[in-house]
C-alpha cells in the first residue's frame, strides 16, 4: 500500500483541522525510522500473553522520549502501559485513548501482525505529539497486552485506565480495507480431567484414564457443531496427554475457546459446555472441570468515529471494501460496550492471506506492511484531529453510544 498522506482538499471541515492532519502526516514519516524499528523489534522478538516484557518496554520508552507522562506497568498487568500527554490549548477538551497491541501468538510468532498494531499506535502518539501544543484535551496512550488469550484490555477496563476517555482508536492488520467488522463473543475455557495411573498393559482395569474423557469431550464438541448456529464456534486442543504410553493417563488438560455473535447463545453454549464436560468424566469414571476466562465482548462499532476514519481512509485514496466478513473475537469488543470505540483493518498483504498463519506472520514485516503501518498511524492521528477540533464529533460519537 502507497499512498500520500497529504489530506486531499475538503476532506474535512476547516482550515485548522487540515493543517492539523498534514502536520501529523509529515510526523509520521519523520519519526518512520523509530516507528519500522519498533514494528520489526517486536516481530522478531515474539513474546505470548502477559509476558509482553520486551515490547512494552520499548514502547514506554518511544513514548517517554516525545514528552509522554508514562505509567509501566500500568494497573495490575505487569505488560500494560498508559502514557498522557495534556494539549498545549488547556485539558478541558476530549481525551482521545490512541491504543496499540503486541502480544504474540504461542508457537507462531506474530501471525496476527500485533507489531504492526503497536507501531502503529506508537506512531500516532508521536504524531499527536508534534501538534499538542495545539490541541484542547489529551491525549491517552494504552498499550494492552494479551488480546490473543486473556483479554487484557478487561482487566484494564476494571483498573480504571480507560475511565475518562471519548473515544478509543486501534486499528488492526488484515488482507484487504474494512472500516466496520463484528466480532463474537469469546471466553476461553481449560477443562482438566483427574484419573488414576497403573500399567496399561499389565494391569490396565485398575486405572482411570483421564485422556479417554479428554477424548470423549473432543468427540462430543464434533457432534454439537452438527447443531451449532453458523455463528457460533467452538476449537481446542490437548495441552497434557500423559506421560508414557505404557501408563493409564491420570491427568488431561484441554484448552477450548467458545464463542457466538449473540451473548445470549453464548451463555446457553458455556452451560451445555460444562455439562458435556461433566458427561465425560461420568462415561471414564473421572473427575472432570471447567475453568472459564478471558471473556471477550461482542462489537459496538461507533459510525460516527467509523466515518471520520473512512473520510480520512478516502483522502489518502483507500477504498474500504465494506464490513469483514471474516469474523473472529477481540476484547476491543469489551472497550466498545464502555464508550465509543472503532477497530478498522488494513491490508499488509495480498487478499486471501489467512490470519493466524505463517504468511501472515511473515507479511507482517514486510515493506508493504511496513506501509500500512505507517499509513495506520496517520489515519488514527487525522482521526484524532478531527475529534479533538470539533467537540460536536465527540458528543455525536456518545449520543450514537447512548443510543440517542
Amino acid at each position: 500500500m502507497t499512498v500520500d498522506t497529504t489530506p486531499a482538499p475538503g476532506s474535512s471541515g476547516g482550515a485548522q483541522v487540515e493543517t492539523l492532519k498534514s502536520d501529523v502526516a509529515a510526523a509520521v514519516r519523520a519519526a518512520g525510522e523509530t516507528i519500522l524499528g519498533l514494528s520489526h523489534a517486536i516481530h522478531s522478538d515474539p513474546e505470548p500473553a502477559f509476558e509482553e516484557h520486551h515490547a512494552a518496554a520499548l514502547v514506554a520508552s518511544i513514548l517517554a522520549a516525545h514528552g509522554y507522562a508514562v505509567t509501566q506497568p500500568a494497573g495490575r498487568l505487569a505488560t500494560a502501559v498508559r502514557a498522557t500527554l495534556p494539549g498545549g490549548l488547556g485539558r478541558d477538551g476530549p481525551r482521545i485513548g490512541i491504543l496499540a497491541e503486541y502480544d504474540a501468538l504461542p508457537g507462531l510468532g506474530h501471525g496476527c501482525g500485533h507489531n504492526t498494531m503497536a507501531a502503529s499506535g506508537v506512531g500516532a502518539a508521536i504524531a499527536l505529539a508534534a501538534v499538542a501544543s495545539r490541541l484542547r484535551g489529551e491525549i491517552v496512550f494504552l498499550g494492552t497486552p494479551a488480546e490473543e488469550y486473556g483479554s487484557g484490555k478487561q482487566f484494564m477496563l476494571d483498573d480504571g485506565l480507560f475511565d475518562g476517555l471519548d473515544a478509543a482508536l486501534l486499528y488492526h492488520p488484515c488482507d484487504r480495507n474494512h472500516v466496520y467488522g463484528d466480532a463474537l463473543a469469546s471466553c476461553d475455557a481449560e477443562v482438566t480431567f483427574l484419573g488414576s495411573q497403573s500399567h496399561a498393559s499389565g494391569e490396565p482395569w485398575k486405572g482411570r484414564n483421564a485422556l479417554d474423557a479428554l477424548i470423549t469431550l473432543f468427540s462430543s464438541v464434533g457432534l454439537w457443531r452438527q447443531q451449532l448456529r453458523p455463528d457460533c464456534r467452538i476449537h481446542g486442543i490437548v495441552v497434557e496427554g500423559g506421560t508414557a504410553a505404557n501408563i493409564i493417563p491420570d491427568r488431561a488438560v484441554g484448552r477450548f475457546m467458545l464463542r457466538s455473535a449473540d451473548q445470549a447463545v453464548f451463555e446457553a453454549m458455556q452451560v451445555r459446555f460444562r455439562a458435556m464436560v461433566e458427561a465425560a468424566a461420568l462415561a471414564s469414571d473421572t473427575q472432570g472441570g471447567v475453568v472459564y476466562s478471558g471473556a471477550s465482548s461482542t462489537m459496538r462499532n461507533n459510525t460516527v468515529l467509523g466515518e471520520c476514519f473512512r473520510a480520512n481512509m478516502a483522502a489518502l485514496g483507500i477504498a474500504d471494501q465494506g464490513p469483514d466478513s471474516s469474523i473472529g473475537s477481540t476484547d476491543m469488543g469489551n472497550v466498545s460496550w464502555h464508550l465509543p470505540t472503532i477497530h478498522p483493518d488494513l491490508a499488509i498483504c495480498a487478499e486471501g492471506v489467512p490470519g493466524h498463519s505463517p504468511a501472515f506472520r511473515d507479511a507482517a514485516a514486510t515493506p508493504q506492511a511496513d506501509e500500512t503501518t505507517l499509513v495506520a498511524a496517520t489515519l488514527v492521528a487525522q482521526t484524532a484531529c478531527d475529534l479533538f477540533v470539533d467537540p460536536d464529533l465527540v458528543e455525536a460519537a456518545w449520543r450514537e453510544f447512548r443510543g440517542g
